[in-house]
């Protein structure tokens, strides 16, 4: 309301100044004639005078926009400079710009526009440079054990127990790297859409069963008690993908889940979408770590981190693909109680 008014205010005061203006040009050019002619003795018939008199005042008021426009000229200046020297800031990679939107009126939808464009370019500089500060983290873990181990297989008066367990150190690494450009690779061809994704009707029951098979190995290695409740369910969707999810989600149980554990996992369809949760009885995670376990290389505390010895992109990949199937992903867990992980797809 109150912009409203002051827009009206300064079309009345524009008016005002035309009409001024009109006024004085009009009598300073009258007045300015007669001057003239009874200096210079000019005596025009009246058709010329109204011709001199007009182009008087067309002179005198060309001279005044003139004047007003010099004079007007630094304050413009003083009010766009701030706008031009955001605008180059954010050009030479300085994200940190924020213009006082409420000093420029009219154009203050353009000032805030550029301020959540220098908002959202910081976050994704900050998001890039995590990431490649995690990724070189991760990578140079690795290599580190690979050159290390492998200098000290040169040793010629190593044993042969010695010899064989640097050696599944280095193979173990090795996978690691392998498995962080795989996950890597996955996760930039899923976020460019350049993935072959081609949803096909399977039955998800069969599939979760194959994968808790697959992974029998590993929980029968630590103990672990598995429950599966898989009723018949035929899902549409990306399968290799799919497949993805639920081998992430078993590892990730079973690397947390103590010798003697359990681990349950229940298929529920409804009317228009089907749950699949994995629940452990594993080590837990905090309430301040739990909103941040499906950020990219996050990894939740040195107990994860240590006996884990993942990359932490995992379940980033989970939400990924859960999320091209138009479905959510979400964690309850308290330390030392486990974790359960729900996925929802729409059917």
């Amino acid at each position: 309301m109150i912009k409203k008014i002051w827009q009206y205010i300064k079309a009345v005061f524009g008016i005002l100044v035309f009409i001024t203006g009109f006024f004085i040009s009009w009598n300073g050019a009258f007045f300015g004639y007669g001057w003239l002619s009874r200096h210079f003795h000019w005596n025009f018939s009246s058709y010329y005078e109204h011709l001199m008199i007009m182009g008087l005042q067309f002179f005198l008021l060309v001279l005044m926009a003139g004047s007003i426009g010099m004079a007007t000229k630094g304050k413009q200046r003083s009010f766009y400079r701030p706008i031009i020297n955001a605008i180059r800031q954010i050009a030479k990679g300085d994200f940190s710009v924020e213009l006082d939107g409420g000093r420029y009126g009219q154009f203050e939808e353009i000032v805030v526009g550029i301020n959540e464009m220098a908002s959202e370019l910081n976050r994704m500089e900050t998001m890039r440079q995590d990431f490649i500060s995690n990724v070189s983290h991760e990578i140079q873990s690795p290599l580190t054990s690979i050159r290390g181990f492998a200098r000290a297989l040169q040793d010629e008066g190593l044993d042969e127990a010695s010899r064989r367990h640097y050696l599944e150190i280095i193979e173990a690494e090795s996978g690691r790297l392998s498995g962080l450009s795989d996950n890597l690779l996955k996760l930039s061809a899923l976020e460019s859409e350049s993935f072959p994704f081609e949803k096909k009707p399977y039955r998800l029951d069969k599939q979760l069963r194959d994968m808790i098979l697959a992974c029998e190995p590993q929980w029968l290695g630590k103990d672990i008690e598995v429950e599966a409740e898989l009723p018949d369910v035929t899902y549409t969707g990306v399968q290799d993908l799919l497949s993805q999810v639920w081998t992430n989600l078993l590892h990730n149980s079973i690397k947390f889940t103590p010798d003697g554990g359990k681990i349950c996992i229940l298929l529920k369809p409804a009317e228009a979408k089907v749950e699949v949760s994995v629940k452990d009885s594993g080590i837990g995670i905090s309430e301040e770590d739990l909103p941040r376990i499906f950020e990219r290389f996050y990894k939740a505390d040195k107990a994860r981190t240590a006996s884990g010895g993942g990359s932490g992109l995992g379940l980033s990949l989970v939400k990924k693909i859960v999320e091209l199937h138009g479905g959510t992903v979400q964690a309850v867990s308290q330390p030392g109680e486990g974790t359960n992980i729900t996925v929802t797809l729409p059917l």
